[in-house]
């Protein structure tokens, strides 16, 4: 039997009340891909910080190749040989390359304890030529590369500390499709190297593509390890959340109405075409498009939380001055952004304030004053309506997982009472069953007739619950597809070169 190179025995981590590791026992071995899968509040990413120094422990036990160690700091899982790659990017876009592969170990000239700039440009380029890149790129400044090729920096300050396991958390989230295969083809290198990945990925055609074993994670308890080829994603997912998931994609109809919501000649960006563009009452419209074709930018300036050139935004027919977000939301508009925490939260502030936060002159009287006990009830009926967990409002939003701070985020704009919501990739960095409670609140919208606009780079999650796709390349529509019609490949012709 092949002795794991990292394994954790009966872990315990508890935050005040709430439990989130309730003796998790794990394993890894040297050259493998292991994907930890669980819910949004499964207790991976505590898992993770634990592994990594930033949390310690309660109870439990931590074998380093077969001997116990503790790891009490980011510094000393480094030491032993473990590093991570985090969703958001640990870099610093206006250093170059080679600096930020170097940054907290830079390499200097003995004589003189000067930085040796020359030694650290050599080893960047022998570094970037092993993951498939240009080694002129080791003197180009980190921003003006895309994210497909930071994160490889990121592989690349692991490999300078000859980490022999690196953790990824969620790598292919911000990434475009090209970029994706490329990391594909990174991973693939690094196991046949003899290096071991954590990935913790939602996304299952991803793990039967790269993963070799699955340990999956419930409420803090670790369900099982198996082996993804002798395993189905269905089977994940009945382990993942303790129930069979019958639909991925609960899309309902319902009969298609007046026009809800449209743009008249709207120009984000000097230059481009006008857009124009009709959202009915009881229908799902998609707007696809590659990383970069305008999706965001065009959601944006319809908040106004980016200018615009010239347009109309008009509501059951009646033009809507927006010069600000705050007009957009008195207008009615909702704009669930695609990065919740930056944009969508305010990290460390509680729930209860969250969630009121876009529409507190509800709870404000005559006086001026916050009314903070219909603000704590208010939110609380949002809480429980979503199932946000744990279901404390008191707790500062930090503490929650991904999708429970996207619930959050929704919460936020439920409670403005808004007529037209506009989805950003609302189902990014989530789980199975979170994702499907997502989509079955995009029903419960459209069914309370509301207007519903979602922004989405996975196409399955298009053609699964939208009712026509409007396509974008370069900051203008090619292509308006009812979905009985659409198909990935036309969708992506539409991305690419138009229609």
């Amino acid at each position: 039997m092949i002795q794991p190179l990292l394994e954790v025995k009966k872990l315990f981590k508890s935050f005040s009340s709430n439990h989130v590791l309730k003796g998790v026992d794990f394993n890894v071995r040297p050259a493998e891909v292991h994907v930890l899968l669980g819910e949004n509040g499964a207790g991976k990413s505590t898992l993770i910080k634990i592994l990594t120094g930033a949390y310690s422990l309660d109870k439990g036990e931590i074998y380093w190749e077969g001997q116990p160690v503790k790891i009490n700091t980011p510094i000393e899982a480094m030491e032993i040989g473990i590093a991570t790659i985090y969703q958001e990017l640990n870099v610093i876009e206006e250093l170059t390359v080679y600096e930020n592969i170097f940054l907290g170990r830079e390499l200097k000239n003995s004589r003189f304890s000067l930085l040796n700039r020359k030694q650290m440009i050599e080893k960047a380029k022998e570094l970037l030529v092993r993951l498939g890149q240009n080694p002129l790129l080791a003197t180009e400044t980190l921003g003006n590369l895309g994210m497909g090729q930071q994160q490889l920096v990121e592989i690349a300050k692991a490999l300078i500390l000859e980490a022999k396991l690196i953790i990824m958390d969620e790598p292919t989230s911000s990434l475009s499709g090209r970029e994706v295969e490329q990391l594909y083809k990174i991973v693939d290198q690094l196991r046949n190297e003899g290096i071991a990945i954590i990935f913790i990925s939602h996304r299952l055609e991803e793990i039967q593509r790269l993963g070799d074993r699955i340990t999956i994670l419930r409420d803090g308890n670790s369900i099982d390890t198996v082996e993804v080829a002798t395993t189905t994603p269905d089977e994940w997912i009945e382990l993942m959340v303790g129930r069979s998931l019958d639909e991925k994609f609960p899309k309902k109809d319902f009969e298609r109405g007046e026009v809800g919501f449209s743009l008249r000649d709207f120009v984000v960006e000097a230059g481009q075409e006008p857009i124009n563009l009709d959202v009915h009452y009881g229908e799902i419209v998609g707007i696809s498009g590659l990383v970069g074709a305008g999706r965001t930018e065009l959601a944006r300036a319809i908040f106004s939380a980016d200018k615009r050139v010239s347009g109309k935004i008009l509501i059951n027919g009646k033009e809507k001055k927006i010069k600000n977000p705050r007009q957009a939301i008195d207008a009615g508009i909702a704009f669930i952004t695609e990065d919740r925490k930056s944009e969508g939260l305010l990290l460390d502030l509680p729930l209860d304030l969250n969630v009121c936060l876009a529409n507190m002159k509800k709870f404000t009287g005559r006086s001026r004053l916050l009314d903070l006990k219909a603000m704590k009830e208010q939110a609380n009926n949002y809480i429980q309506d979503l199932q946000v967990r744990p279901n404390n409002i008191e707790l500062n939003a930090r503490h929650f997982s991904g999708g429970n701070q996207q619930k959050v985020v929704i919460a936020k704009w439920l409670c403005t009472n808004a007529d037209v919501f506009i989805f950003d990739e609302p189902t990014r960095g989530i789980d199975v069953g979170a994702k499907v409670e997502v989509y079955r609140l995009m029903n419960t919208l459209v069914d309370e007739g509301k207007v519903v606009i979602m922004i989405s780079s996975d196409l399955p999650e298009i053609l699964g619950m939208c009712d026509r796709v409007l396509v974008m390349n370069t900051g203008r529509i090619t292509a308006d597809l009812p979905i009985a019609e659409a198909t990935q490949e036309q969708i992506m012709k539409a991305a690419t070169i138009g229609l």
